[in-house]
């Protein structure tokens, strides 16, 4: 697929529409698959790593997540979410299974590793405890639960609302939020 075909589903750089690349993966166009990869990768490999705690293992799994990309593409609709979410979800399971094949414990909960895989990005180097657990003291008691359990436990957000019996959408604004608001408070 040349990038002129797939100018629908790019219209600028923050305007990535992932739901046409994975329908430009359905029908076969090698360059939507290359062109997620190239935006996603990076953040793919944090999921894959923070599950499976092995790098070398983390890009098998990624490996193997984009093949299944490529190979599922045409199960993904639209009308059940979006496509980045889907992605994300498709590396999360194999990576949870690969721990699961493996016998190991998906993650340490404590939150020196939360901060180490999750909230590195930050170009100022690796996070303070200190300042991690008081960001952290600072989000509602259920909120920071949900987030621990989301990218420590390694939980899905389908699994956390059934946890917290709270709908499956409002558990990922929650996250979502609480995010922002960690990233906040660590600038």
């Amino acid at each position: 697929m040349s990038e002129s075909s797939f100018g629908a589903a790019v219209s600028g750089a923050d305007d990535f529409d992932y739901e046409a690349a994975l329908e430009a993966c359905a029908r076969g166009e090698r360059f939507a698959l290359q062109s997620i990869y190239e935006r996603e990768c990076r953040w793919l490999l944090a999921v894959a790593m923070r599950i499976v705690r092995d790098r070398d293992l983390a890009h098998d799994v990624l490996q193997e997540a984009f093949l299944q990309i490529w190979q599922r593409a045409g199960s993904f609709q639209r009308t059940l979410g979006s496509g980045r979410g889907w992605i994300y979800t498709v590396v999360r399971h194999r990576a949870l299974d690969e721990v699961r094949r493996l016998r190991t414990a998906p993650v340490s909960s404590e939150p020196a590793d939360f901060a180490d895989t999750v909230l590195e990005e930050s170009d100022e180097g690796p996070l303070d405890d200190l300042a991690l657990d008081r960001c952290l003291a600072q989000l509602d008691a259920t909120r920071r639960q949900c987030v621990v359990d989301a990218y420590v436990e390694g939980y899905t957000h389908e699994q956390i609302a059934r946890r917290v019996g709270r709908p499956v959408g409002t558990v990922k604004s929650w996250i979502r939020r609480s995010l922002v608001a960690l990233r906040a408070c660590l600038a």
